[in-house]
């Protein structure tokens, strides 16, 4: 736990200097980043706080940090007594917004953000939240990020690390192919350009990869593409090869530095206006995506002259061709022959050498297993390693000196991946070497039940993960129990681990982003009991076009194919809780695991006898 009194203390001196109630921190880099590089933790830094999601706010005497479920017992455990925890999501809960709203409100105070830092959506929700209140507090932006000023030189470089390219043998398609699809759709929405912020659009459609986030090949940039095609990115030249700049000038891009992206944004609005003043026709737009910045808005000239979409590139992105598919399933293949050789290491180590392993030392074991794959690349995100009560923990992940111990007697879950040149995969499997309980068996068995629901889904073109979502929760709400997080998220090529705009779960966005075929998505059903244990069972799965008997009002049916490659634990089942289908459908998949990994195991492997053990049919 991190003492944050002198940063707090620091940053409300900021307060005052500026005449400023209340500051936002929010986890977002420039670019809307779920996961940030060190140079960008600022909510890290003030709070201590280290999960994926948050936000905090800050003023003169309080000091709030708001997360989802999944960090409710992480938050907990790693804020100091200087902070106020806010459950998002549970009953009588407010949220940052409504709680910094009421509070600015009371005392006629500002509210300050970096308006590079968070989104012009969020900022209009902000101050039509302001509005309602009524008052004098007001939302303004800050060009100066106080965060920064407290950190001071203590504040990490950005990595420097050169770009690379990745060759169309993986991506199926030339970034000039890709460049002439968004041309096309710029036209087509009456626009003048379209604006790239987020790293992993930027990455996929110029087949770039770099390092400059932990587990995300992605790289800090911009990029423009015009109506009539130009091109143009913003990136640091020393992240330039020449090779790499000979590579985008065969398709005409230009290369700028990451600094003149606003100013050449600036010029872009002029431009347009100057375009609107002399055509009494149909006014044209500069495009942006939805989590567009509050900076880049004003950037445009404001929000006359810009249209928020989603993102073509985002939607392009993920829907797979087939070389992106055929890559992700060779990716899981690999990383599955990993998982099965770590956790048949693991239950020897546990049973027969009764090493006494942390679960930081079993993580770094998995991740010795995986590096001996062909074109591993590194984690696709930090290892979950969690045995018994930490399980509970949805997103624990052990530190380097970590003395919680892997115990033979107790739950034990691994949430791990791999970037490969091919893909990106992510895996869930809860193991027990020793002796499940009735209820580790009954709260497992439920959670597959939901698995297998999903998996075995067949739904009509047009169908969303908001609408499949009950699948996977079905079983657990029949004896009262459920999960706080979603069910699935969109999986990258060789990318981000979270992609959009898809997801299976509860988030009303999902609504407006259906499933389409090479969508790639994980199917992770769960269930945690606080200070016992935790249990996730988490595949990934591909979207395909399935055969019906009949085709109603000539619609299409889809489907899913599950493509990681990881047996089930057979010793957590219950099997009084299984009908003969689920039961067919676990012996079904064994057999294809088992099938397709066989050839990567030699019989001398001592991994293979667990291999054939844990595939062996169930009745």
């Amino acid at each position: 736990m991190v003492d944050t009194s002198a940063r707090l203390s620091a940053l409300r001196s900021q307060l005052s200097k500026n005449n400023i109630g209340y500051y936002i921190v929010l986890t977002q880099d420039e670019h809307q980043s779920e996961y940030t590089s060190n140079a960008d933790d600022r909510r890290e830094f003030i709070s201590g706080f280290t999960g994926s999601a948050g936000t905090a706010v800050i003023g003169h005497s309080k000091a709030v940090l708001a997360t989802d479920g999944r960090y409710f017992l992480q938050a907990a455990s790693q804020l100091d007594s200087n902070w106020e925890l806010l459950k998002q999501g549970v009953k009588g809960v407010p949220t940052w917004q409504e709680w910094v709203a009421t509070e600015a409100t009371k005392t006629g105070s500002n509210i300050a953000v970096d308006p590079k830092l968070i989104s012009y959506s969020e900022v209009k929700s902000l101050k039509s939240l302001l509005a309602t209140k009524g008052g004098k507090a007001e939302l303004i932006s800050l060009e100066d990020n106080l965060i920064d000023l407290v950190w001071a030189n203590d504040r990490p470089s950005r990595p420097l690390t050169p770009v690379k390219i990745l060759h169309s043998e993986y991506t199926g398609k030339s970034f000039q192919e890709k460049l002439t699809q968004l041309k096309d759709e710029i036209i087509k929405k009456n626009g003048t350009a379209f604006v790239l912020s987020a790293l992993d659009d930027v990455a996929w459609l110029f087949n770039l990869r770099g390092e400059d986030i932990p587990y995300n090949p992605v790289f800090f940039a911009y990029a423009i593409v015009t109506a009539d095609g130009k091109a143009s990115l913003y990136i640091d030249s020393n992240k330039v090869t020449e090779k790499v700049a000979e590579y985008l000038k065969s398709g005409n891009v230009s290369i700028y530095p990451y600094e003149k992206a606003f100013e050449d944004a600036a010029e872009l609005g002029a431009a347009l206006l100057r375009i609107n003043k002399s055509t009494s026709g149909e006014k044209k737009k500069l495009i942006i995506p939805n989590a567009a910045s509050w900076a880049l808005v004003e950037a445009l000239g404001g929000p006359d002259s810009v249209q928020m979409i989603e993102s073509p590139v985002t939607v392009a992105k993920s829907v797979k061709n087939s070389t992106e598919v055929e890559g992700a399933k060779l990716a899981h293949i690999k990383d599955g022959v990993a998982v099965i050789r770590y956790l048949a290491w693991l239950e020897k180590a546990l049973t027969v050498d009764k090493l006494v392993l942390s679960d930081y030392e079993a993580a770094q074991k998995s991740l010795e297993f995986r590096s001996q794959m062909e074109n591993f690349q590194g984690l696709s995100f930090e290892t979950i390693s969690s045995s018994g009560p930490k399980a509970a923990v949805i997103h624990y992940s052990p530190a380097t000196d970590s003395k919680e111990i892997v115990k033979l007697d107790q739950i034990y879950l691994l949430d791990s991946g791999g970037q490969y040149l091919e893909g990106t995969t992510d895996t869930t499997r809860t193991v027990h070497y020793g002796e499940p309980s009735d209820d580790e068996k009954r709260s497992y068995t439920l959670v597959l039940k939901g698995h297998i629901a999903l998996a075995r889904a067949v739904f009509p073109e047009g169908s969303n993960g908001y609408m499949l979502d009950t699948l996977a929760r079905q079983h657990l709400w029949k004896y009262g129990l459920d999960y706080r997080h979603g069910t699935g998220h969109g999986i990258g090529a060789f990318l981000n681990v979270h992609e959009g705009p898809m997801g299976i779960g509860f988030r009303p966005a999902y609504q407006n982003a259906p499933l389409q075929v090479g969508n790639v998505i994980s199917n992770e059903p769960g269930y945690y009991e606080d200070g016992k244990y935790g249990i996730r069972i988490e595949s990934v799965v591909v979207v395909k076009e399935v055969k019906t008997p009949f085709n109603f009002g000539d619609t299409k049916f889809f489907g899913f194919e599950t493509i990681t490659q990881v047996p089930l634990c057979q010793k957590l089942l219950d099997l009084s809780l299984l009908d003969v289908e689920e039961k067919q459908w676990i012996n079904e998949y064994h057999a294809s695991v088992y099938k397709t990994v066989r050839p990567y195991f030699s019989e001398e492997d001592p991994a293979l006898e667990w291999l054939r053990r844990e595939t062996l049919p169930i009745f």
